[in-house]
Formats: C-alpha cells, sequence, structure tokens
C-alpha cells in the first residue's frame, strides 16, 4: 500500500492511550497503546497524535513510541498529556483512498481552548473555541478546520471565537465528547486558505490603496458627489 508521507484526513481511525510521556532539555518521548488495526505499522511511518504528525521510534507489541521535538512540547498540547489520557490517531493517508475529510497536513498552526460547550437532547454539541487572533483571517463559515486532528466545519464565527458542531458520532469516535470548558486542543488552518492568501499577497498590485485611489480622483460605481 501506498502512503502520501506527512498527509492525512482528518478521520480519526483509532483511540490510543497514553502510557509513558517524557521531556528533557532536547524534547521528550510518548508512548501510546494502540489497538489490533494498528499493528501493521512500521518503523518510520506517521501517525497523526491529535493532529500532530508524529514518526514511530519503535513498536513494542501493542505500543508505539514517539520522538517529541522542543517545537512540538512548546506549540502543541502533547506535552501536556496526562498518563491513561485518551488521544486520536490516524495514519497517513492511502494516496489512492478515499478523502473523507479534508487535506490535513499534521502541522499545528496553534491551540485554542474551550470556552463555552452546549448539549443538544440527541447527544450532540457545540464548542465554542477561542483561538490565536491571527488564525482568525483564514476562517470562513462553512471552511474547514482540523481540531485534535479531527476534519470539521465551522459552524460559525463570533467575535473571536469559533463554533464548531459535534454530531454523536463524532463524540462517540473521537476524544472530543470528553472536552469541557478550560481545556485546550491543538488547531490546523485549512491549508488550501493558507496557498490562497499567499498567491493573493504575491499577486497584489503594490501602491494600490485608498489614499492613492482619492488623490487620482477614483470614484466607486454609482457614487457622484453633487
Amino acid at each position: 500500500m501506498l502512503y502520501y508521507k506527512q498527509m492525512f484526513t482528518g478521520i480519526v481511525e483509532q483511540i490510543g492511550v497514553v502510557t509513558l510521556l517524557t521531556s528533557a532539555a532536547q524534547g521528550g518521548k510518548l508512548t501510546v497503546a494502540i489497538g489490533q488495526d494498528f499493528l501493521n505499522l512500521k518503523l518510520g511511518e506517521s501517525v497523526a497524535i491529535n493532529g500532530v504528525c508524529l514518526t514511530v521510534v519503535a513498536i513494542k507489541r501493542r505500543f508505539l513510541e514517539f520522538d517529541l521535538s522542543l517545537e512540538t512540547l512548546k506549540h502543541t498540547t502533547l506535552g501536556v498529556l496526562k498518563i491513561g489520557e485518551r488521544v486520536n490517531l490516524e495514519r497517513a493517508m492511502l494516496i489512492n483512498g478515499r478523502l473523507g475529510g479534508h487535506l490535513v497536513t499534521g502541522h499545528i498552526d496553534g491551540v485554542g481552548e474551550v470556552r463555552k460547550k452546549i448539549i443538544f437532547d440527541n447527544k450532540g454539541f457545540e464548542l465554542y473555541l477561542s483561538l490565536p487572533s491571527d488564525l482568525l483571517r483564514y476562517l470562513i463559515p462553512k471552511g474547514s478546520i482540523a481540531v485534535d486532528g479531527i476534519s470539521l466545519t465551522v459552524a460559525d464565527l463570533r467575535e473571536d471565537l469559533l463554533v464548531i458542531a459535534v454530531i454523536p458520532h463524532t463524540a462517540r469516535a473521537t476524544t472530543l465528547g470528553s472536552k469541557n470548558v478550560g481545556d485546550r486542543v491543538n488547531l490546523e488552518i485549512d491549508i488550501l486558505s493558507k496557498y490562497i492568501e499567499r498567491h493573493l499577497a504575491k499577486t497584489a498590485i503594490p501602491g494600490i490603496n485608498q489614499d492613492m485611489l482619492d488623490r487620482v480622483g477614483f470614484f466607486p460605481m454609482g457614487w457622484i458627489d453633487n
């Protein structure tokens, strides 16, 4: 089977359990207990742990070991995981497989925090997440975002809060069902929005702004100053 290196879909395949987490000046190590479906993994393959792309460095029976860089410990939630905590797992996507979510790289853009949780009668719920202000410009209602490695749709944007709707299946099949106010989550913006922003920035005509338009006598269509 062919895998596209370090690319995921945001569809969680399995829930793992943290059995060991160590940190030192140069980085750390993470060990996760896995189920039967992940036993065919090989050394060097990529696995997303709560949305963070990591490389398998050791396989011992039903346990996977990963190295954590200082960058990962500093900029994701992996450094504060607790022994026994459940984590979302996804293997690198098959190049000939279905893309059930959206393209996810496993490179975290920021950490958000649950500010509010509204539970519905059908056991689904809404999460209101704060997020770094520099990420807001990439989000649009009905757009995509990965939260702890889960491909989700932006339900709404309310001032500086991101609203996501979680259906009962997603709550059961991922760790989102156990999230409560104050919990922190890894966020990855849809990479397509970054490409679009970069393209627009490179193709924008320099020097065109409102002051320049006023100087040359430009008026918007339909506006005549009598």
